[in-house]
């Protein structure tokens, strides 16, 4: 299964209900409130994220096995858990990042 997400747009705005993830350097906001899965990013200057994720949206989906949907791409981030129960990766599709969650179940 192959799912939308959420789409991810860099800002340079700090925004209503940012939340900080200290391990990226980022802030991030919008995706709980926005109905159309909208997510806000603002990173600091020292963020260790590559800049393609800091400059361009990504779009991202929901999928049944991470591992499985990483083989044979180009990885941009390795798979981690930014919160309890998620583990995220991003691959470069076309030039474009594009990020992939799994919820632990």
């Amino acid at each position: 299964m192959i799912k939308y997400h959420h789409l991810g747009i860099p800002t340079v705005e700090r925004r209503e209900g940012e939340v900080y993830l200290e391990e990226f350097k980022m802030y991030v906001s919008g995706f709980e409130t926005n109905p159309y899965g909208v997510e806000w990013m603002r990173f600091e200057k020292d963020s260790p994220l590559p800049d393609l994720v800091k400059t361009l949206p990504h779009v991202a989906f929901e999928v049944d096995d991470l591992v499985a949907e990483l083989e044979g791409k180009e990885i941009l981030i390795e798979p981690n858990s930014p919160s309890e129960g998620l583990m995220v990766a991003f691959i470069v599709h076309d030039g474009a990042p594009i990020e992939f969650l799994q919820h632990e179940r």
